[in-house]
């Protein structure tokens, strides 16, 4: 079996340098959701100061997607690697170290455009220079290290919950040292004459490339990744942004019990998502998918009969939590990177990463007020969404994947050297 084949050590390496793109993506908004409250006592924000930091984080990721994807493709790609982290560790600095609510906020949206940046470019860099019987691992990876970015920020928000502006300012500060050790790393990381030759493309025949994005090839598996991630997002977004916010207001739980149950199941996360790394080059990535996305869909069906009740909500959590490694956004990274066109893949990920990400802001906004309203209306409408992103997933799997794991991957790798 192709997914059985050791990975060399280094791609292994360009993947956990590419994979910190995700896990400094993941720490900003958990950090950020996380010292909240401390940044709003401490530095007497108004509520509309506190809403607009936790919006741009978002909207500057989903901006920062679009243009540092192009720029990926326009200006190279290894460029662009290496400084949206700079970047971002100068955004972090800037966090961590801010003194008012209006230095915050500059910070915010240096470290959010360049997290957004480095999102696209990222996966690119490492799906240029892995051969096609690796690429699904070495893509997937970079989930495990968005599940470390998650698990770090809530621990250490655990840990250091009593210590104030002292605690946010390590929770920041550990997001800054580790994107300087990264761009450390990354300026000395050797890739294949591939990228290299790639990083100095002209820019002439990156305006043809730009044309290339609105043919069918392109087009068609841009659509469906996009209809996909966005679709399920709604549902992992909302959980993610507003999960012990509905266990509390909804459920009924204390806020103890609540952040409990959260920290509880990350573990479990963490171990399924390296279980998904493990098959995503081999045939049973696809046909576990099938399986995780009616358990997927069954647990928020469970969460919506029972109104968001506290064993409900149990429940649901138990199920979505084995099946979302398997029918989330890891699928989502692999797929984009085994159907959308190599040349222009920068320029497309971040497009529908910026679109989602910005359909994911504005529905933040609202749900709250939704919650209030009816939850069962909120559980319903994502058990939908989660139904319309599986139905996407076998669009997929079944149209698109084939087409492209023969011939036009073999010639795409005809293009990258071993490394």
């Amino acid at each position: 079996m192709a997914g059985t084949r050791p990975i060399p050590k280094p791609l292994w390496k360009a993947a956990a340098l590419s994979g910190m793109a995700s896990y400094l993506d993941a720490g900003l908004i958990v950090s950020i959701s996380v010292n909240l409250a401390i940044y709003r006592d401490s530095y007497d924000m108004g509520v509309w100061m506190a809403g607009a930091i936790s919006a741009i984080v978002t909207g500057c990721i989903a901006v920062g997607s679009l243009v540092g994807g192009r720029l990926a493709d326009l200006f190279g790609r290894r460029r662009v690697y290496n400084w949206d982290i700079f970047c971002f560790a100068l955004g972090a600095i800037v966090i961590t170290l801010a003194p008012d609510d209006i230095t915050l906020l500059i910070g915010v949206l240096v470290a959010g455009l360049a997290a957004g940046a480095d999102l696209p470019t990222s996966l690119a860099v490492v799906s240029d220079a892995a051969p096609s019987w690796a690429r699904g691992r070495l893509v997937a990876f970079t989930q495990v290290m968005w599940m470390l970015g998650i698990t770090v920020a809530i621990f250490l928000g655990f840990v250091l919950s009593t210590t104030g502006m002292t605690g946010a300012r390590l929770i920041t500060g550990q997001l800054a040292v580790a994107a300087l050790v990264t761009w450390a790393l990354r300026s000395r990381l050797k890739l294949s004459e591939h990228d290299t030759a790639e990083s100095g493309t002209q820019a002439a025949p990156q305006r043809v490339a730009l044309k290339n994005i609105w043919t069918r090839a392109a087009l068609l598996p841009m659509t469906a990744t996009f209809v996909f991630y966005v679709t399920w997002g709604l549902g992992a977004n909302t959980f993610g942004q507003f999960g012990t916010y509905l266990l509390v207001t909804v459920s009924d739980a204390s806020q103890s019990l609540a952040t409990g149950i959260n920290l509880a199941f990350i573990p479990i996360g963490v171990l399924l998502t390296f279980a998904f790394v493990r098959v995503a080059d081999s045939p049973l990535r696809d046909r576990l998918f099938h399986v995780a996305a009616v358990v997927q869909i069954l647990a928020f069906v469970i969460a919506s009969l029972t109104a968001g009740a506290l064993v409900g909500m149990l429940v649901f959590f138990v199920l979505y939590q084995l099946s979302n490694p398997f029918a989330g956004e890891a699928n989502y990274k692999v797929w984009s990177q085994l159907t959308l066109p190599a040349d222009t893949r920068g320029t497309t990920q971040g497009l529908t990463y910026a679109l989602s990400r910005g359909v994911f802001a504005v529905a933040a906004f609202f749900t709250p007020a939704l919650a209030d309203y009816s939850p069962s209306v909120l559980l319903w409408t994502i058990t939908a969404c989660m139904t319309v992103a599986a139905f996407a997933g076998v669009f997929i799997i079944r149209v698109l994947v084939p087409r492209t794991t023969g011939a036009a991957h073999d010639r795409a790798d005809l293009r990258v050297p071993s490394t």
